[in-house]
């Protein structure tokens, strides 16, 4: 990395953000309470709060938002006119999932191999501590050119919208020229990118009932209608032949004209087994970035341990259906739904729950603010060129800030790159880009303030 006084801060603060991330990563901070308690959440809301109010940080609140949980808002007051940006991440994170497939404790950053290891160390709580760097290099190095909001989601891994409805609440609170979004990730180690689109997502989770109560299979068994046998049929209509998802009237034929994935990479990133077939058609490009992704996260029914020879009277399945860009999330919730109505059998019962829902994204990559992001990218990555790519994922706050504040220039960044393994045991966030994404972060902060000046 190109010496200049801003890197130099960066790098001498690295050891005091490693501090910080791993006591943020301390917090079993799941916005579920069916998997850890709400004091967890509670207690990562607090000590974000308190890291802003100690960079001086303005008005600084935690924010109730409808659906129970709390984000964290404050503001940093900058020059008399100059623009206003908006930093956002978020404390709340994934479950461990299965712990003892994790090499060190999921709530405990544990450096190995060149990386930090802990859940949410990349996706995001290592978000708000790369804003935290930035900011305090340029507070080091003459001041932060910007006035500066920042909010600090405490839901958005359960796609519950408390945020989004608050911001629509409050119009005036998150109003900002330019949002940068510290939630996604370099297309690979090194190679600086923005996102240009996000799918957006519905959850849902049907439920078919068979029968008042499970009966014995040898007595029943062969004319009794199995609510489990009834579930598996219907999930396995979403998916053609070759694994690509297909749901009545929902187009899964867009192509992808951006930076591509090779499948080695791919293949690599995602760890399939060897000898593994990938499912779909299409490049890996469009299947994850361009197309509907249907994924089936869940299934109650009787466990094998401790299994009894008898038919089961009901059963359940969440589903997650990622939404591209260019489909409306609702529509596809609907056509979800009339799909699995139209292919349950044996007449079943069958009920839905709504769990979340957020519309895909596309960011305008011509505006100013991505100029300045470019030029501040080149100085923390040198010899190379800002990159744009797609994500699978979602973010659904990004179309309700699109949406209250349409002159705004979203920006989406952040430290998920592929060996991160976000959502899955064993994350990881790579310190070498949570060192060079802070410097890009302070530099494109004096670019756009400069670029305004003009």
């Amino acid at each position: 990395m190109t010496a200049n006084p801003i890197a130099e801060t960066v790098a001498s603060l690295l050891p005091r953000a490693k501090a910080e991330l791993a006591e943020l990563v301390a917090f079993e901070s799941v916005a579920d309470e069916a998997v850890a308690p709400r004091s967890e959440c509670e207690a990562a809301a607090n000590w974000v709060a308190d890291a802003l109010r100690a960079e001086d940080f303005q008005d600084v609140a935690l924010l109730d938002t409808p659906d129970g949980s709390q984000s964290v808002y404050g503001v940093l007051p900058g020059p008399a006119g100059a623009p206003t940006v908006l930093l956002y991440a978020h404390y709340d994170v994934q479950p461990k999932l299965d712990e003892s497939a994790w090499l060190s404790p999921p709530f405990e950053l544990t450096e190995r191999d060149g990386r930090w290891y802990g859940r949410g160390a990349a996706d995001c709580k290592g978000g708000f501590i790369m804003h935290l760097l930035a900011l305090r290099a340029l507070k080091a190095n003459g001041g932060v050119p910007v006035t500066v909001k920042v909010i600090v989601e405490g839901s958005e891994e359960q796609g519950t919208g408390g945020l989004e409805r608050y911001a629509e609440a409050h119009p005036d609170l998150l109003a900002a020229d330019a949002i940068v979004i510290g939630d996604t990730g370099n297309f690979r180690v090194g190679l600086p990118t923005v996102t240009a689109t996000l799918r957006g997502m519905t959850m849902i989770r049907v439920r078919i009932d068979t029968l008042e109560g499970n009966l014995h299979s040898g007595q029943f068994g062969g004319a009794a209608p199995d609510a489990l046998a009834a579930l598996i049929r219907v999930l396995d209509t979403l998916r053609a032949e070759d694994g690509s998802t297909v749901i009545d009237g929902l187009p899964a034929d867009a192509v992808w004209d951006g930076v591509q994935y090779p499948e080695g990479d791919f293949r690599r990133d995602a760890r399939v087994l060897d000898g593994v077939g990938l499912p779909g058609n299409g490049t890996v490009a469009d299947r994850i970035w361009a197309r509907p992704a249907v994924t089936v996260i869940g299934i109650d029914c009787h466990p094998v341990a401790g299994a009894t020879p008898s038919i089961p009277a009901t059963a359940r399945a969440q589903i997650s259906l990622r939404v591209p860009p260019g489909q409306d999330a609702a529509e596809a919730t609907r056509l979800l739904y009339a799909h699995i109505e139209k292919r349950v059998p044996w007449n079943a019962r069958v009920s839905f729950e709504q769990v979340g829902q957020g519309q895909p994204f596309l960011a305008d990559v011509t505006s100013p603010a991505y100029t300045s992001m470019a030029e501040a990218m080149e100085i923390a990555y040198p010899g190379q060129k800002m990159q744009t790519s797609g994500m699978g994922g979602s973010i659904p706050l990004c179309n309700t800030l699109a949406a209250l504040y349409p002159q705004a220039e979203i920006l989406l960044i952040g430290l998920s790159d592929p060996e991160a393994q976000i959502h899955a045991v064993n994350e990881s966030v790579s310190p070498e880009e949570l060192e060079r994404l802070s410097v890009a972060e302070a530099h494109f902060l004096v670019n756009y303030a400069q670029s305004k000046k003009g």
